[in-house]
């Protein structure tokens, strides 16, 4: 009989998991610009139209454009995004779409 017993270790593997951050989806920005042809009560109104907002909101947008020269209605996917400038422009207002960087 042998004096020593040897002991079976079974091997350890270690696996590191590498933790992701969530990715969000990229983003289009949907942006009025200025023009002097609309009227600022009829822009208001076609924010509240296209965007089912409240007055207030509409109007803030629409002083942001009158003021500022553009304003950033919202930050949306590509097709939804694409939508609104359609929207916007249906009613023969000055919209682009960006990509949100």
């Amino acid at each position: 009989m042998p004096d020593t017993i040897e002991i079976a270790r079974p091997e350890t593997e270690f696996t590191v998991e590498e933790k992701t951050r969530p990715t969000r989806e990229p983003g289009f920005l949907v942006i009025c610009w200025n023009d002097p042809i609309n009227l600022m009560a009829y822009v208001t109104h076609v924010f509240q139209s296209v965007f089912a907002w409240e007055r207030q909101k509409a109007e803030k947008h629409m002083r942001e454009v009158h003021e500022k020269g553009k304003s950033v209605l919202t930050r949306d996917s590509f097709e939804k995004a694409e939508f609104y400038v359609h929207q916007l422009q249906k009613f023969s207002l000055q919209a682009t779409l960006e990509p949100d960087n």
